[in-house]
């Protein structure tokens, strides 16, 4: 699908503002309501927007470390992979889980709300799962940026 102007104004508007009446994004890109809101299912239907959520704020709900974990596995074998990922993505904590190039197998970032809570989810959740190596942990000492949005591209 070959999205032109419009449809990538309706994608900033969106990411900015899920919460935007199909009336008031309409309005924002210059188009009647009714051509903006079949714009935006052709647009989900494409899978250009996989869904729409709430953001929460960590801090509020005592989510205070964050921490970046390197997992290193003792093989690289597909079903080592496959399992690891599937064990990883049933951890709440787990933000985000990256396979890598380099030295580690994989990058996690993991919320928890103290050190207490980061040595519980290693010692019981993390270094369970089967076929790690090694584990090597950074804490982010102070989050500079964060965003969920997508740079979109301009086109004229």
């Amino acid at each position: 699908m070959e999205l032109d102007a419009i449809d990538l104004k309706i994608l900033r508007e969106l990411q900015s503002d899920a919460r935007l009446t199909n009336v008031e994004l309409a309005s924002r890109v210059n188009l009647s309501p009714s051509p903006c809101l079949a714009r935006v299912k052709t647009l989900e239907m494409a899978g250009f927007i996989r869904q729409r959520v709430t953001l929460l704020d960590p801090a509020r709900l005592g989510l205070h470390i964050n921490v970046f974990i390197q997992v290193t596995l003792e093989n690289q074998r597909r079903e080592a992979l496959d399992a690891f990922e599937h064990a990883v993505c049933a951890l709440p904590q787990v933000m985000e889980c990256y396979l890598m190039s380099g030295d580690s197998d994989f990058l996690l970032r993991v919320l928890v709300s103290d050190m207490g809570a980061y040595e519980a989810f290693i010692s019981n959740e993390l270094t369970r799962i089967p076929g790690i190596r090694s584990v090597r942990s950074s804490f982010a000492l102070k989050q500079v940026r964060y965003t969920t949005a997508v740079p979109v591209p301009e086109r004229d």
